[in-house]
């Protein structure tokens, strides 16, 4: 398959179906060039009547060992054999703040440890709009950024490379259907308008982040770069891993009460590899944790009447547990740098080191039914 041009694919375990191969065999009935670009918005945007069709009849195919699909041996293709892309235009990008435990550690680190939590924090899913342009995916080399940053004992700022390069453990959602200007989407029926999920990874510089945030919020400390997964798991597949969400204290206002409110039950891994040593696990965590269901942050997001594009990303925000194995952050795992975090072979780290290579691992599994995310990996290069 090699010097073929973008194409929509299905990853089945080592594999990946080749959609257009079976648009243009008949197997599928889809236009074809909504799966032969780059990018899945055209294939989304057809909706979701006919890209969940398109999924349950893959399914059936590959469940009936006397379909036409077992004997195309051509549209399978090895994994490592694909080269991959960006999986969707990504029109606008928007980072929430929707985990309590990571919003209360950052509170208790840079303001009131006995009122960590801003007044607002429970009343609405906390955002702030992103940049898309530096969106990449996973293996793309992320290069150290230059900014203003504040040293304690300093009475200016001074202009440098950060040395506080963290990842920030989140999930993204995709959009998959276009909302109106002065729109309101209702919370239960939110999911309509959500194509499907991926890890994400919102690399942060916390010295430059620290400096710029106040009043208007981060800027240069996180539009340098955020990186997500290669796959797009779709709503369909997460539907068995649906769990109750976290209980929200106080009552939210009418506009933001689900009838159902739900989360999904999504492990997820974070670890580090320094150059020439081995992978240490840094934490784990499960997308459960969040308090703000994405049902609310799209629905808080459109109250005001802001329109949605197919393939805008939101992300989830910091996913933290309870106990510090859980923690999303290296800002979290080592207190803000006072508390050195042990890696394999006697190595420290409290931030990002040039080389290290970061790798941020998903997937949900219930009775013997397992959807995975892959990874996003990524590795950290010296400053320009």
């Amino acid at each position: 398959m090699k010097n073929e041009t973008p194409r929509a694919g299905i990853a089945i375990g080592d594999k990946v179906i080749d959609l257009k191969f079976l648009v243009e065999k008949g197997l599928i009935d889809v236009p074809v060039e909504t799966v032969s670009s780059q990018f899945l918005n055209d294939f989304i945007s057809l909706g979701k009547s006919v890209t969940s069709k398109v999924r349950t009849d893959v399914q059936e195919m590959l469940c009936d060992e006397h379909a036409a699909l077992k004997a195309l041996e051509t549209s399978f293709i090895n994994q490592a054999e694909v080269k991959m892309h960006l999986p969707v235009r990504i029109g606008d990008y928007t980072d929430f703040y929707s985990s309590k435990e990571h919003a209360t550690n950052v509170g208790k680190m840079f303001r009131d440890p006995e009122n960590a939590l801003l007044p607002n924090w429970k009343h609405m899913p906390v955002a702030y709009h992103g940049r898309s342009s530096s969106i990449g995916i996973s293996g793309k080399n992320i290069i150290r950024p230059w900014g203003q940053v504040k040293p304690k004992e300093a009475d200016s700022p001074v202009f440098q490379p950060t040395s506080r390069l963290d990842f920030e453990l989140e999930t993204g959602f995709i959009i998959g259907k276009n909302s109106q200007q002065s729109q309101q989407i209702n919370v239960d029926d939110a999911e309509e308008y959500i194509f499907g999920k991926v890890l994400l990874n919102d690399w942060s510089a916390r010295d430059i982040q620290s400096w710029e945030y106040v009043p208007l919020g981060p800027f240069l400390g996180k539009n340098f770069a955020t990186s997500i997964s290669l796959w797009v798991v779709t709503m369909d597949a997460l539907q068995p891993f649906k769990v109750k969400s976290s209980e929200q204290k106080p009552e939210v206002l009418p506009y933001l009460k689900v009838r159902d409110s739900y989360n999904f039950d999504i492990n997820l891994t974070v670890s580090i590899q320094p150059e020439n040593a081995e992978e240490t696990l840094l934490c784990r965590s499960n997308y459960s944790y969040l308090y703000w269901t994405m049902n609310q942050q799209l629905t808080h997001h459109t109250v005001n009447g802001c329109n949605v594009n197919v393939g805008d990303l939101m992300g989830s925000g910091t996913i933290s547990g309870a106990t510090p194995d859980t923690y999303g952050s290296m800002l979290e795992l080592s207190w803000g740098g006072s508390k050195p975090i042990a890696l394999s072979g006697g190595l420290e780290r409290t931030f990002l080191e040039d080389y290290d290579i970061v790798i941020m691992r998903g997937f949900a599994e219930k009775d013997y039914v397992r959807v995975g995310f892959g990874e996003v990996r990524n590795m950290v290069l010296p400053a320009n």
